[in-house]
Parts: C-alpha cells; structure tokens; sequence
C-alpha cells in the first residue's frame, strides 16, 4: 500500500463519497439509506482493515461478501412492498447524474494498473468500455431532462446498454482476480480491490451504480407502459 499514490488514495475516496452523497440526494436524503449505507460502509472499513480480503485461497471466495450482500438486498428491493415504494421515490435525474463518477473510476483503475494492482484487461486500454457510460450520462441527462429531446425509449435504452457494460467489467473483474477459479490476467491479477480504501469499489460504488440502473429502468418501463395504455397523465420522471 505504501507504493500507491497519496493522490490516487484522495481521487478515490473522494469519487466514493461523491456517488453516495449523489444517490442520498437521488433518495431525498432517506434516512434509513443513510443508516444503511454508512453502517455497511464502517462494516466493510473495520473488515478490509484487518487484511480479511487479502486471503484469496478460501472457498467460497472472501471477496463474495463484499459484492454479494449490497445484491441481496438489492433483490430484496424490488421483491417487497416498501422497497418498491422507496425505488419509485428516487429522483431519476439524480440517479442519472450519479454515473458521471464512472470516468474518475475508470482513471483510477487505470492508475491501479499503472501500480502493477490490476490487469490492462479491466481498463480503458482493455476490454472495459465502462468508461463510456461516464461520459454520455452529461449529454444524456442535458439532452433528456434540460431540452426535452429525448423519448423515454431512448433513456431507457441508454440505461440498458450501460447496465451492460458495468456488468461486463464486474465479469471481468472477477475472473481476474487470484481466486479458485481465475481466468484471466494470471501475470497481473485484480488485486488492487482487495486492499483498502478500493474495496469500497466492490462493496458500494459498483452496487449504487448498478441499482441505479435497475431503479431507472423500473421508473422507466412503468411511465412508458402507463403511456401505452392511454393514460391521461403521464407516470412523472423526478
């Protein structure tokens, strides 16, 4: 750790906390998301400090409980009558702002490569496009919410398209990583999420962008079918 940047620690942190106060403002400052999600962060914090995910050679993997709980619930979501009521609350312009973090996320893993921590194949100069999700949600969200030129098809395209690429990259993540079952990058493993500050990755700013997502297709697909239907007023977009 003491190879790493001070400035690529800072960048991250900072990019980290900018998505969960983007997504508290996307909830109207919910104050069971905030207890949620600051319990889970100091949780994840007191865990990665103690070198828990640097054991690689256990099975199931370690790793899995810091992707895999932030899924659950985010099942647990959509399957339950409150959780649908707190999906459909979530202001979808915030939710699309959120993933401008995507580029500063992309440069840090570029620099976690550039310390030998993760493989060329999940960067930019790889086979992770993710970068291009960042870019496009300005556009995107000026083109839908400032000008009104875009159809809620075409938002919602866009938001299944980047679904696509961030789960592309959680693929390749994943696969590698030093783990049983690795298939790539065996000279250069995913090691950099493993260690301290950047599982926070895994454990938060991936699950916030990826129901993020999830949230907006939902919002989405609900206001385009009231539409079909006739509806005299359209499902309102916040």
């Amino acid at each position: 750790m003491e190879t790493l940047s001070i400035y690529l620690i800072i960048s991250f942190v900072a990019t980290t906390l900018a998505t969960i106060l983007i997504f508290l403002k996307a909830s109207s400052w919910s104050k069971t998301a905030v207890a949620v999600i600051a319990g889970w962060m100091i949780l994840q914090t007191i865990v990665s400090l103690s070198g828990f995910y640097l054991v690689t050679d256990s099975v199931p993997p370690r790793f899995a409980l810091l992707l895999g709980p932030p899924v659950l619930f985010i099942i647990s979501l959509f399957v339950t009558k409150n959780g649908r009521k707190f999906i459909d609350s979530l202001n979808i312009r915030w939710l699309t702002i959120l993933h401008i973090i995507r580029v500063p996320i992309e440069l840090i893993l570029f620099g976690l490569f550039l310390h030998k921590l993760i493989p060329g194949v999940m960067t930019f100069e790889g086979r992770n496009l993710d970068i291009l999700s960042g870019l496009s949600a300005p556009l995107i969200y000026y083109i839908f919410f400032v000008k009104n030129g875009l159809n809620k098809r075409v938002l919602l395209l866009w938001n299944i398209i980047c679904l696509g690429l961030l789960i592309n990259i959680v693929t390749i993540a994943i696969l590698a990583a030093p783990f049983p079952f690795q298939r790539l990058a065996f000279d250069q493993p995913n090691v950099g999420v493993l260690i301290f500050p950047f599982t926070w990755l895994p454990c938060c700013v991936v699950p916030l962008v990826f129901f993020s997502h999830l949230a907006s297709i939902r919002k989405l697909v609900l206001a385009i079918s009231k539409q079909r239907v006739g509806s005299a007023v359209a499902l309102p977009l916040k």
